[in-house]
């Protein structure tokens, strides 16, 4: 069975900048992570949070994030919902991760997925350009 998941992706220009915290932005927006609704960046926050703790293997909490970013547990448990639909997070024993340590590794597992998808989709509109 397919995996569901939501991911929207808003294609924007490159920053010149090697700011880590615009390449950051960048990055989490393109995917649709960050959004205008975001106004205090915590969704932001909290996706630095998790690079780092997948970094040293060391899966968090919702209630450790929300002590460790200063927000309450429902906002948190509100972005990790939304971090998992895209898929880029996963929960194993309350405890939640990036799919991978390595933020290139995780964009290669999304392109693979959107290759495969597009390829179907291809497939089906051959058929049903046929039909048509």
């Amino acid at each position: 069975m397919a995996r569901r998941r939501k991911l929207v992706l808003f294609p924007k220009e490159k920053p010149e900048s090697t700011n880590i915290n615009i390449q950051i932005q960048y990055f989490g927006t393109c995917l649709g992570l960050f959004g205008l609704r975001d106004k205090d960046s915590s969704c932001y926050r909290l996706f630095i949070e998790l690079v780092k703790t997948t970094k040293v293997k060391n899966p968090i909490s919702s209630q450790e994030l929300a002590y460790k970013l200063n927000l309450t547990r429902g906002t948190v448990v509100h972005h990790l919902n939304r971090l998992m639909d895209s898929g880029i997070v996963r929960v194993m024993d309350n405890r939640y991760f990036l799919i991978d340590p390595s933020l290139e590794k995780v964009v290669i597992q999304l392109n693979n997925e959107l290759e495969e998808l597009f390829s179907n989709l291809k497939e089906i509109a051959v058929k049903l350009d046929k039909q048509l």
